[in-house]
């Protein structure tokens, strides 16, 4: 009967897992941003995912990307991601404590950063000898509990690469109804001076003849 107790409950913390909130958090990059997040042990696996909101509609070929500098809770540099417009993450935590997650911009113009990090652990040989409240039920628990978070953090940096590419149709479509509008005013425009200047054209001949 406990041993069932345990699988319920398992099982019921996988069901409240698969439906938490998908959305990630957000931050605008003017130099450096840094987050932080707490690892409880060492070896555990940290990942994660960023994505530039704007890159596809302010971003030229001369933009140098924002970086990713990931530091360890003694100051050493554990990841990095260099030049880019957003990419996945992961590495085992060489020991625990507070690990700094810093954005950095080199561009004048302020970049919003929509992101995600997760820690998670799974408890190993080592821990089932010495906690006597561990079983190989817990374990494979935690395994699913982590499978299922790399399905949250995929979906999590596909929504903001759609939201990214959503935000870069709507502003394509902007650009092309404000060239079409303008090129009819141009065309309006060069038509009148054309008709204006055909008249007055006109208007001498007539002039000329009568005298």
């Amino acid at each position: 009967m406990e041993e069932r107790n345990r699988c319920v409950l398992g099982f019921l913390l996988l069901f409240f897992t698969l439906i938490r909130d998908l959305s990630a958090l957000s931050i605008t990059v003017n130099d450096v941003e840094c987050v932080y997040e707490y690892v409880l042990y060492e070896g555990d696996s940290i990942s994660g995912n960023f994505v530039v909101v704007d890159h596809d509609i302010f971003w030229g070929s001369d933009h140098p990307g924002i970086d990713l500098i990931v530091t360890s809770p003694g100051g050493n540099t554990v990841h990095t991601l260099k030049g880019t417009s957003g990419d996945k993450f992961e590495f085992k935590a060489p020991r625990s404590g507070m690990y700094k997650f810093c954005f950095h911009n080199s561009y004048s113009t302020p970049e919003t950063v929509s992101f995600y990090i997760h820690v998670g652990h799974i408890p190993n040989e080592h821990d089932l000898a010495k906690d006597e409240h561990l079983d190989p039920i817990n374990v494979k628990i935690a395994e699913l509990r982590e499978a299922l978070e790399s399905v949250t953090a995929e979906q999590r940096y596909l929504r903001a690469r759609d939201y990214r590419h959503r935000r870069t149709n709507e502003s394509t479509r902007k650009r092309v109804i404000f060239y079409t509008v303008g090129e009819y005013i141009l065309l309006a425009v060069a038509s009148g001076l054309q008709v204006a200047y055909i008249r007055r054209l006109f208007s001498k001949s007539v002039a000329y003849n009568r005298v």
